[in-house]
């Protein structure tokens, strides 16, 4: 299976209850719907925050969404990536970092970055992708930063 067996197109709001059973579904960075409620995330606010600050993408098989990610233009950051357990190593990943990336570029960030726990299957696929570690996040995870190519818009 590859990526062509899949749709992947912009996420909107009738996508949050596929969007969150693939965040509360994966292997690494495991959170509960209660836990993402502690700190704020909501079907209701990401839906919110993408008619504003954040934009989001997603792979779809059938009806079925099987991987997401998200970007938030106010601070550069790549506020998720994530992929169902029986999805990964198909490139679904790659592509939808790409596109969060491609976008955090053309709305003018010049240093992306994310984080995520140490030691993680994920902490190795961004350091494949020439993401570099920036030191300890407040929340114990690595921070991430991809600086943008020069002359790249």
């Amino acid at each position: 299976m590859t990526t062509d067996e899949f749709i992947i197109r912009e996420a909107t709001a009738a996508d949050m209850d596929g969007i969150s059973r693939v965040r509360t579904s994966v292997r690494e960075n495991l959170l509960t719907v209660a836990q993402l409620a502690e700190r704020g995330i909501t079907n209701a606010s990401v839906a919110a925050s993408l008619l504003t600050h954040r934009r989001g993408w997603v792979a779809q098989r059938g009806r079925e969404i099987v991987a997401f990610s998200m970007a938030d233009r106010r601070d550069g950051s790549l506020f998720a990536l994530f992929v169902l357990p029986g999805y990964e190593g198909r490139g679904l990943g790659s592509r939808l970092l790409e596109l969060a990336v491609q976008w955090l570029w053309d709305n003018g960030t010049e240093i992306a970055w994310l984080t995520t726990g140490p030691g993680t299957r994920a902490a190795g696929f961004y350091a494949r992708r020439n993401w570099i570690e920036a030191g300890a996040h407040s929340t114990g995870d690595i921070r991430f930063e991809l600086r943008r190519p020069p002359g790249r818009a």
